[in-house]
């Protein structure tokens, strides 16, 4: 008896070697748990809030919601297959952390291929933050307790938000102004000549990222390139033209050109409130403070008789 269990742990042990520590579950799934909390598993239906990192077996990063700065929220959806990413999040419990691996073959056989996508296999980082079982709890009753905690989650940003900046600035040693609306600025390279005036057209050069580093957008193709942004040879990458007030960008940037002339190289530490606000936009969550780094290119002055653009009355 006890060399037939001997040989059974061996036998388990090997296998697990194989999948590089992974143990196997339905239709293929390979699973390693990390983090193993006690506590119910996740249901369908469940409420779950997760960071993940979705990569190729190459390491080549699909998708990163640290890299976003926030955690993503679902409701845990009825699986698309059996042995499907759903299923595998079903293993797990609030707290657990863990990679699943799925065949890529599998997979896109009922979705489409991303361009250049190379490997065999989608492995999916996953740290479970929150968990609200759905139990007996009717629909209403369900979504106003999901509701209360993204409302609660929201105003913990905002709260923190200021202070992230400040630890940021102090981390990377900027010697910044502050001006009166809240906006932080440092000169990396003086510029010449007269300061920007509302109306002038300003050609520029910039870098957004978020405080984590992560770029999302820029003018310069080598930064793009470097921050491997999508959808490189679909636009071109030259210095935008901005006419200064008329409101045709962020708050912030608009406020920072007043500050500088002809060839100042610069960078922004923006507050929300002046940047992508409460909401966020695209891959920016809301309550978040942004950087760019900037350079004035030129300074094109309005024709003789111009109008200056009207400045929108503050909500």
């Amino acid at each position: 008896m006890k060399r037939k269990l001997m040989c059974l742990t061996l036998a388990a042990i090997g296998l697990a070697s194989c999948n590089g520590g992974y143990k196997k579950g339905d239709n293929g799934l390979l699973y390693n748990i990390h983090t193993d909390k006690s506590g119910a598993r996740i249901k369908e239906g469940d409420f779950v809030l997760a960071n993940l990192v979705i990569k190729n077996d190459k390491d080549s990063v699909l998708l990163s919601t640290y890299e976003q700065g926030r955690p993503s929220p679902m409701v845990l959806p009825k699986p698309q297959f059996k042995g499907d990413i759903f299923d595998g999040i079903k293993l797990l419990t609030e707290g657990d952390s863990a990679s699943i691996k799925l065949s890529a073959d599998t997979i896109f056989k009922r979705q489409p291929k991303p361009p250049g996508f190379k490997g065999k296999f989608i492995i999916y980082d996953v740290k479970i933050i929150k968990v609200i079982p759905k139990g007996t709890m009717t629909d209403v009753v369900f979504q106003s307790t999901i509701t209360k905690f993204m409302t609660d989650l929201t105003a913990a940003e905002k709260t923190s938000e200021p202070v992230k900046i400040k630890r940021y600035i102090a981390e990377k040693k900027l010697n910044v102004t502050k001006t009166d609306s809240g906006l932080y600025y440092v000169i990396n390279k003086a510029g010449v000549g007269s300061l920007v005036q509302k109306g002038d057209t300003v050609v520029a050069n910039y870098t957004g990222s978020l405080l984590n580093g992560k770029v999302f957008d820029t003018s310069v193709k080598e930064e793009a390139v470097k921050a491997k942004l999508p959808g490189l040879n679909q636009r071109p990458y030259s210095p935008m033209r901005v006419v200064v007030g008329a409101q045709k960008v962020i708050p912030g940037m608009d406020q920072s050109f007043l500050l500088v002339n002809k060839g100042t190289k610069y960078t922004i530490i923006v507050p929300s409130s002046l940047a992508y606000g409460a909401t966020g936009g695209g891959p920016i969550p809301g309550y978040t403070g942004t950087r760019f780094d900037l350079e004035i290119v030129d300074i094109i002055h309005p024709k003789a008789g111009a109008v200056a653009p009207a400045t929108a009355a503050k909500k």
